[in-house]
């Protein structure tokens, strides 16, 4: 079997050191689709340096978008990467992130699981500054074809979506070229631009990155519950359950609870077609 289980897991951690600035902050913004309408006070906190806040998912891409797959060249992981899907994606951030920074970032292999026909690897990936811990991000990787081994099936995280209508309900609209300018941000995938590509992996054009419907997401639930606060979110996670291509739109539905915001992701023109499920953000 390509993946040694217990080889990933004792593996040391790959350490790298990274740093951003306020043009690395406002790019991954932009990419999100942040800035319109341009002069809107509430939007110049995600453009304008002298207001500058970093939304947490910025995490997923600072030092050029490794904390997704930072871990893949673990000892013990040698699997054929067309096999790959990134099933899920959790970031807890422990302080808000600064607009300029340098920081030590460590992957590992934090689990490997085992789902019969796909085995799932849980990448972890934290950030550390002279000032202590900044983020934990935790990605879900399914390989497909590599389970069966016997191993633990992992914890369940699905969630119940509630019965009564959701507490708020917006749409927000992805642009033609809205992967073009995400993928400036570090991830290079040519899945997302190149049509050629795109047919060769069974899509009839390019796919939005997931990671970038996921920041849309949580832009989305901090301008419309949490005031555009971003320091209030302390957790957020998801799990990918469909693409999404650029110009067609997302409909994100919220639901209310304690310290916390349940939403749904779909996509408007392909009859409400799933796009993020299992979604979670939790403030304070």
């Amino acid at each position: 079997m390509p993946i040694d289980v217990s080889a990933a897991l004792a593996a040391e951690p790959r350490r790298a050191a990274i740093g951003w600035d306020h043009k690395d902050v406002q790019l991954y913004h932009l990419g999100l689709g942040a800035g319109t309408p341009a002069t809107d006070p509430d939007e110049l906190r995600y453009t304008l340096e002298s207001r500058l806040q970093v939304l947490p998912g910025f995490a997923t891409v600072a030092g050029a978008g490794t904390a997704a797959f930072g871990g893949m060249g673990a000892a013990g992981i040698d699997v054929d990467l067309a096999a790959v899907l990134h099933g899920g994606q959790t970031v807890r951030v422990h302080r808000p992130i600064p607009v300029t920074g340098r920081a030590v970032q460590t992957s590992k292999v934090a689990a490997v699981y085992d789902k019969g026909k796909a085995a799932v690897i849980v990448l972890r990936t934290e950030a550390s500054d002279d000032d202590g811990p900044l983020w934990t991000n935790d990605a879900e990787i399914f390989v497909r074809g590599e389970g069966g081994f016997g191993g633990e099936r992992g914890p369940s995280d699905r969630l119940t979506v509630p019965e009564r209508a959701p507490d708020r309900t917006v749409e927000r609209p992805i642009r033609e070229d809205q992967a073009l300018l995400y993928r400036l941000s570090g991830d290079w995938n040519p899945l997302h631009a190149d049509p050629a590509f795109a047919k060769l992996a069974g899509f009839d054009r390019p796919i939005l990155h997931g990671l970038c419907t996921y920041g849309m997401t949580l832009k989305a639930v901090t301008d419309t519950l949490l005031e555009g606060d971003v320091s209030r979110i302390t957790a957020y996670r998801t799990r990918f359950a469909g693409v999404v291509f650029p110009g067609e739109t997302l409909r994100i539905r919220m639901w209310t609870g304690e310290g916390r915001v349940q939403v749904t992701v779909t996509a408007v023109e392909r009859d409400d077609a799933p796009v993020l499920a299992d979604t979670l953000v939790e403030h304070s």
